[in-house]
């Protein structure tokens, strides 16, 4: 009926839809154009066009935009927590940008999900990453002491006593002819320098002097020059809070059934640890409470005393059982954690 159809353009309408199959005359749609209304012709009987006008919202008008999203790095953990409080039982993976990367939901976190992971410079679940009992360990590379850890299948487990982690990695690199970048060169040589106190330590091996050398002259540094260097920017302990200096070399051992917490903080004398002794004491004390630790020793070592100054908190009977009363106490010679000691004190706990 083109003349409802040029009455209906004049009224102002914004769009004209004319169902099944009706003809539009070239009126109708210069009539269109002049008032800028939409024709839009159809097969469709007017039932089914009212259905389809429903369907023709733009999502903005139905979309929710409080969805919860999480970032591509979050914790599996805090993603089950999300989905959990959520209305919508999921939620958006965003990246860097905010961008929508994809989704997860209560059914995907039902999965058994289990990240892979590669055990470096350690063996023992008290030294590890929280979460490391679910992880899918590949493999162990260390130097230490071993741990009660124990995988479900068999895994690749190098441990070598040499002096460093970084002496084992760099004897990988070789062994695969593989020759490392100078900059990965200088990282590795200066965790040989550092775990040996450039090669002074009673831990360090004829392995770690050549694999220094090697990495020495791909680097493109002299070890005797960089070594004491390295060393000396990470003595400068006045300027660390105290809580941050017994921890940041700390390690976290079980023996013989008691919890034994051991740092380690290199030095250039012992004038630090005199001077500071009664605050060292009390941090250890505090430390060893917010820790849940039986024990907690911190050993400041001289390198170029060749003995370190024990620290000591624990319960009195174990204090005294272990003659540390008085503190600091020189340990002549004990210059390694792990291979000074952590034998000679581990002999003791067991007859405690």
């Amino acid at each position: 009926n083109e003349p409802a159809q040029l009455a209906l353009i004049s009224a102002g309408v914004a769009a004209l839809i004319i169902a099944e199959g009706a003809p539009v005359g070239e009126r109708v749609i210069a009539a269109a154009r002049t008032r800028g209304a939409s024709v839009l012709a159809t097969t469709l009987d007017a039932f089914s066009v009212g259905k389809m006008i429903s369907l023709s919202l733009p999502a903005r008008m139905i979309m929710e935009t409080d969805v919860p999203t999480v970032r591509l790095e979050d914790s599996l953990e805090y993603a089950k927590s999300i989905v959990s409080n959520s209305k919508f039982r999921t939620a958006c993976v965003v990246d860097e940008e905010g961008r929508h990367t994809g989704l997860v939901s209560r059914t995907t976190l039902m999965q058994d999900v289990q990240k892979s992971v590669i055990l470096l410079d350690h063996n023992e679940y008290s030294q590890a990453v929280d979460g490391i009992e679910q992880a899918d360990i590949l493999e162990i590379i260390d130097h230490h002491r071993l741990g009660a850890i124990s995988t479900l299948k068999p895994v690749k487990f190098l441990n070598d006593p040499v002096g460093s982690t970084s002496t084992i990695v760099t004897n990988k690199f070789i062994e695969a002819g593989i020759e490392p970048t100078p900059s990965t060169a200088g990282l590795l040589l200066a965790g040989i320098l550092s775990d040996t106190m450039v090669m002074k330590l009673s831990t360090t091996t004829p392995v770690d002097i050549s694999a220094a050398d090697y990495l020495a002259g791909i680097a493109g540094v002299d070890p005797a020059e960089f070594g004491p260097e390295l060393i000396q920017k990470g003595m400068d302990l006045d300027a660390l809070p105290k809580e941050e200096l017994l921890t940041r070399d700390m390690k976290r051992y079980n023996l013989f059934g008691r919890s034994i917490m051991v740092s380690q903080v290199m030095a250039s004398s012992f004038e630090f640890a005199e001077t500071h002794a009664d605050a060292i004491r009390a941090e250890l004390e505090r430390l060893r409470m917010t820790m849940g630790a039986d024990c907690f020793f911190a050993l400041f070592t001289n390198i170029f005393g060749n003995a370190s100054d024990l620290f000591a908190a624990g319960d009195e009977g174990c204090i005294t059982r272990l003659n540390l009363r008085d503190q600091p106490v020189r340990l002549k010679g004990v210059m390694s954690r792990k291979k000074d000691f952590i034998p000679k004190f581990g002999q003791m706990f067991r007859q405690i």
